[in-house]
């Protein structure tokens, strides 16, 4: 085996390593050498190796976000680490354990005029969980001692050791982006046959806060006694919560629980399109009324952010007296509102609240699933008269996906759609929801796909896949990964916002009208490329779309741009009864 001569560079290896990161993206460049000598010899260490920064921030984590672990990315320094922070954002509100590692130059080669260099310490300090800002090796004039020189390198060693540690100890505890940048003095390529380092591992902390009954106490009085209660999952991983607390929370009839899509819990009685339910009251003369016998006296929270702007809307108008959020590490106050966060994890706060908890009665819960239910009958009326466009494509879309499929989501129009529409149990779905970007869909799909047992497919818009295509650059793509774009030419997220539609400006600058296509892309990476543009060939399409290929498939949807944003707000008109 290989190993950098360098000594800080064997020890970020060979702590990653006991940290048990297995997935390491590289990106070129030439003072990162000892990291990628280091990783790419080591026999635990998958690499893989990705030119574009952001692309392979975004794959990494999309390998993390599957694997539930933690996943580097290693490049260079100058303005190669700053591509890395539309994911590190992303990581850092979405909870992904991201580990970037930058090579630098030495201190005091900064802000001299050195080629490739920049300001990096602390780069990310507005959203990272840890900044690990190393040694170099150290440089003595030559009156030093030997003895001093030895000193100072144990010290200098020692230090780098604590401050990798501590990065990627914040990385496994608390599920987020850590930085941990490195300057390098050349030579940068020498390699050895034996390690120099045997560094000092210091162990995470991975104990959850449990709470007592005595401190759960106020919060069960104030539950047992309330008769209208709300429950809303965020963005979630599958198989967060376990089942059985689930189908106890069905069952109260105090008890109304909203999921999204990207929540990925299920049950028959919850309610799983959330502007549905919203939607139509808004466009009813007695909103007010209906709002109120909606509004809960409590609103339990857990998950990740909402996409839902109507429940967010709805729930600031009509706040409950009381907000409750559980979550190990972070609550945000969505509703304006937050009384409350339990700091541990929502098995753990369910295992000790619900046996104390009683059953009242009340008719919220029936009344609601009531109007639920009917509201799923006009749902199936109306998509079955529309006119072929996006909406049309998601009804589509949704059922022909084979029920082992992972899904990945692209954000604006795609995500707001998937709402609408309900998913199998047994497929898990994603969408980069921490900062709504559209930049790295692709390249996070491509990550996730390449790490699931099972079949990947990725749903977004022309503009997200344009953006990031990338992301196609590589090559560790498997045969089985599906990729639909629904090209409704422009933004058409932006057609549905209040706004003037008709005029120049607007398409230049909001929508971003353009003529557009993915095959060009397809041919240059390899894909198998098909493409729509009306209902009955999208149907027939969809029949041999998830075949088994030699190649990934990309399969583009052409709607018509000025018609989708009127059958999607007449669908809440159409919801109201």
């Amino acid at each position: 085996m290989k190993y950098s001569k360098i000594p800080v560079a064997q020890s970020i290896v060979a702590l990653c390593v006991a940290k048990n990161i297995k997935h390491v993206v590289i990106s070129p460049g030439s003072r990162n050498a000892p990291l990628t000598i280091g990783f790419t010899n080591h026999p635990e260490i998958e690499a893989y190796s990705i030119v574009d920064e952001r692309c392979a921030a975004f794959f990494a984590l999309g390998i993390a976000q599957q694997i539930k672990l933690p996943v580097a990315v290693v490049c260079t320094s100058g303005s190669a680490l700053l591509n890395y922070y539309p994911a590190i954002a992303e990581a850092y509100y979405s909870n992904i354990p991201l580990v970037v590692i930058s090579a630098d130059r030495p201190i005091e080669r900064i802000d001299i005029g050195d080629g490739q260099t920049i300001r990096q310490k602390n780069v990310f300090e507005n959203h990272i969980l840890y900044s690990a800002n190393l040694y170099s090796e150290l440089v003595l004039d030559n009156e030093a001692s030997e003895k001093k020189l030895i000193q100072k390198q144990f010290e200098s060693r020692r230090h780098n050791e604590r401050e990798i540690n501590l990065a990627l100890n914040n990385a496994i505890e608390n599920n987020g982006p850590v930085h941990i940048n490195v300057p390098f003095y050349e030579p940068l390529y020498a390699v050895d046959d034996h390690k120099i380092t045997d560094p000092v591992q210091i162990f995470p902390d991975l104990s959850i806060r449990e709470y007592s009954k005595i401190e759960l106490l106020p919060y069960l009085n104030l539950w047992n006694r309330a008769k209208r209660k709300m429950i809303i999952a965020g963005v979630m991983q599958p198989n967060s919560v376990e089942q059985k607390y689930l189908d106890l929370l069905a069952k109260d009839p105090t008890v109304l629980i909203l999921t999204e899509t990207t929540s990925n819990i299920h049950h028959p009685e919850f309610f799983t399109r959330i502007d549905t339910l919203i939607g139509p009251i808004e466009k009813c003369e007695d909103a007010n009324e209906q709002f109120e016998a909606l509004q809960p006296e409590i609103l339990l929270t857990f998950g990740g952010m909402i996409v839902s702007k109507k429940i967010k809307s709805f729930l600031r108008n009509y706040q409950p007296q009381q907000h409750w959020h559980i979550d190990p590490k972070t609550a945000y106050n969505t509703f304006f509102c937050l009384n409350k966060h339990f700091e541990t994890t929502v098995n753990v706060f369910f295992q000790n609240f619900l046996p104390e908890t009683v059953s009242v009665n009340s008719e919220y819960a029936k009344h609601w699933k009531t109007i639920n239910e009917q509201r799923k009958k006009r749902h199936d009326l109306y998509v079955d008269k529309i006119p072929y466009s996006d909406f049309k494509a998601m009804q589509a879309i949704v059922p022909a996906i084979p029920k082992d499929y992972n899904v990945q989501l692209g954000n604006s129009s795609t995500v707001r759609y998937a709402q609408l529409f309900n998913w199998e149990p047994t497929q898990d779905v994603f969408c980069n929801r921490g900062t709504s970007g559209i930049d790295g869909s692709v390249s996070t799909a491509v990550g996730a796909a390449l790490v699931n047992k099972h079949p990947t497919i990725l749903i977004c818009g022309d503009l997200s896949f344009i953006y990031d295509s990338n992301a196609l650059w590589n090559n560790h793509i498997p045969a089985s990964f599906r990729i639909i774009v629904i090209n409704n030419s422009g933004g058409g997220i932006f057609r549905i916002l209040p706004g003037n539609k008709n005029t120049e400006n607007f398409e230049t600058y909001f929508e971003t009208v353009h003529d557009l296509n993915a095959k060009p892309l397809c041919d240059m990476y390899n894909l198998d490329y098909s493409f729509v543009k009306d209902s009955e060939i999208l149907n027939k399409e969809l029949n041999v779309f998830f075949e088994v290929s030699e190649r990934p498939k990309l399969l583009e949807i052409f709607t018509p741009r000025t018609l989708n944003d009127e059958v999607l707000l007449e669908y809440f008109n159409f919801m109201k009864f």
